[in-house]
């Protein structure tokens, strides 16, 4: 009977070294370097992923590319009343600042304003426009609080597919970049040919500048 007990008790001894030595062994396999690099990749492969799908949409160049070409044609509704097309302004050497209207102030509207009053823009063959994301609507409220806004002639791109298409909602001067427009200008000369443009993330006043580079154009 004793043997009996004996050997049960060196089976039960012999079973468990080994499930101990097994776990141990498994556990090592599983934090190995190799192993930690497997998971290391990925996690960095789905990082890369994720990294990639947000840049798709911050891409500069398609505003950095515009200038040299024709700018693309568009048709928006106006604070002065009616719509305005953009191709119907050829003769005219035309400034157009996208900025995000309402959101912005008051950076945006004190460019917005200041563009209206600067009389070295105040030409028959100058036209400024300001492009904002916010519904005709909506602005009235920005003009009861700042009733200069009223001079200035401001375009509603209410979709905002004006100002992706121009490439303005990936440039650094956006607070909500990939979403929102910043603080940007385009340069167009009188045959439709955008000859400059400028992204600010400064958000300052750039009458100056705009005062300049239309000076370089016939």
């Amino acid at each position: 009977m004793n043997d009996t007990k004996n050997i049960i008790i060196v089976v039960l001894i012999t079973a468990g070294i080994t499930w101990a030595v097994f776990n141990s062994i498994s556990f090592k396999n599983t934090n190995s370097p190799q192993a930690n690099s497997e998971s290391s990749s990925q996690v960095s492969g789905q990082s890369a992923d994720s990294h990639h799908a947000a840049s798709s949409i911050i891409d500069e160049t398609v505003f950095k590319n515009l200038a040299g070409k024709k700018a693309p044609d568009f048709t928006l509704g106006s604070s002065t009343g009616g719509d305005i097309t953009l191709s119907n302004l050829k003769g005219k050497k035309v400034v157009l600042f996208f900025n995000e209207g309402l959101m912005c102030y008051p950076a945006c509207w004190n460019q917005i304003v200041e563009l209206s009053k600067d009389k070295r823009l105040a030409r028959e063959d100058i036209a400024v426009l300001s492009v904002v994301v916010d519904s005709s609507a909506d602005w009235k409220n920005a003009i009861s609080k700042m009733p200069d806004l009223e001079k200035s002639t401001v375009l509603f791109d209410a979709t905002k597919s004006v100002s992706q298409n121009y490439g303005i909602l990936a440039l650094p001067s956006s607070m909500h970049r990939g979403i929102m427009p910043g603080h940007s200008y385009i340069v167009i000369d009188k045959k439709g040919i955008v000859r400059y443009v400028f992204d600010d993330p400064s958000m300052s006043l750039q009458n100056d500048m705009m005062v300049f580079e239309l000076g370089k154009i016939n």
